[in-house]
């Protein structure tokens, strides 16, 4: 993509937006109970300053550019369809089905501790979630939980740890979410496992750790009566098709966001250093970071700029509720709010940055 000079209205504009994007939830009621609506329209703000401020060329004749065009159009239409069909049909499955998975629960909470099986959750499905992608491993830990009937509090917290482990083993191999698919298939172009093989020392160590640490967050079992899935039981069929909708609406959001911030990453985040551009990608908390990935990542870089880039985008990935489809699809099964999650996911988001700079940047494993 071919960009006009640096603009520094368009640029002070976006970077407006972002901390609109970033502070709203957190500073306005209204916007966190609306959090789908509220980044559904940031993200059309965003694209339409693009639109009426510069005009873009491009040198491919079918690539996407940051102004409303049908294919813009097209691809916030369609790239939501996919996950929102997982969602629904896993929804349906686990609604009907909720009785034998609490059961099944049950039954191997009478034989394993309860600390031991929430460990077993968070590696399981942290490394699973390269096979059965992100998506249904999400699906899989809100269900787990809510059959575990713990505190609110508990829940929320083993749900963000889990999401963080999810959103990291989601990586290893191109099934399993989109920012590893277009790292592999489109701009590295390579075979199945390279991800694994790249950043597989980094993740799989972070995922145990992750599951160490949940079991930190549980005590003894008991159904709390602030538990977050207390109703859990009367979900209606129609609560299943809502749920879908949003989710829909807040991945066609993150489509919008991701594009209208194109004149940003190619203006300033793609030229940088891989010690800063770790940090710098820290915006993926709220940006779609398959859309960061796709910008930094080229064919021919570094073992370390590629490293820093992806790990910059997956731990950070974790910290707030749209920065992963996982967090998005648990916060909205579960009803968990943005200060909610923002508690954890960023102080524990930051702790793992750290240790990840030292390890990449000072130990140079």
């Amino acid at each position: 993509m071919i960009l006009p000079p640096v603009d520094m209205t368009l640029s002070a504009l976006l970077f407006v937006i972002f901390l609109i994007v970033l502070l709203g939830p957190f500073l306005v009621k209204k916007i966190e109970h609306n959090l789908e609506v509220f980044l559904f329209t940031m993200g059309v703000i965003a694209v339409t300053v693009d639109h009426f401020l510069f005009k873009v060329t491009s040198n491919v004749a079918d690539e996407l550019l940051p102004i409303w065009n049908l294919k813009l159009i097209e691809k916030a239409i369609i790239d939501p369809i996919e996950i929102t069909l997982a969602v629904l049909i896993a929804g349906l499955i686990f609604h009907y089905g909720r009785a034998s998975l609490k059961g099944f629960t049950d039954s191997i909470l009478n034989k394993v501790p309860l600390k031991i099986f929430v460990f077993l959750i968070v590696v399981i499905l942290g490394i699973l979630s390269s096979i059965i992608t992100a998506i249904i491993a999400a699906l899989l830990l809100v269900e787990l939980v809510s059959a575990l009937k713990l505190n609110r509090k508990t829940e929320i917290n083993l749900v963000i740890i889990a999401c963080f482990a999810i959103g990291l083993g989601a990586a290893l191999t191109p099934i399993g979410e989109p920012l590893s698919t277009i790292v592999i298939k489109t701009k590295l172009q390579e075979n199945f496992w390279f991800l694994f093989e790249q950043i597989g020392k980094y993740i799989i160590p972070g995922i145990i750790a992750l599951g160490i640490l949940s079991m930190f967050f549980v005590g003894q079992k008991e159904k709390a009566k602030d538990s977050l899935t207390s109703a859990e039981e009367k979900e209606t069929l129609k609560d299943v098709g809502i749920r879908a909708f949003k989710v829909y609406i807040f991945v066609m959001a993150l489509v919008f966001l991701g594009i209208g911030f194109t004149p940003i990453i190619e203006w300033y985040i793609k030229a940088l250093s891989p010690e800063i551009l770790y940090w710098v990608n820290t915006t993926s908390a709220i940006l779609d970071n398959a859309t960061l990935a796709s910008a930094e990542i080229t064919k021919g870089m570094a073992t370390l700029q590629i490293n820093a880039a992806l790990m910059g985008l997956l731990i950070a990935g974790g910290m707030l509720i749209p920065g992963n489809i996982p967090n998005i699809i648990s916060a909205n099964k579960l009803g968990i709010t943005s200060k909610e999650w923002a508690k954890l996911g960023l102080p524990l988001g930051a702790v793992i940055m750290v240790v990840y700079y030292i390890i990449l940047f000072w130990l140079k494993i």
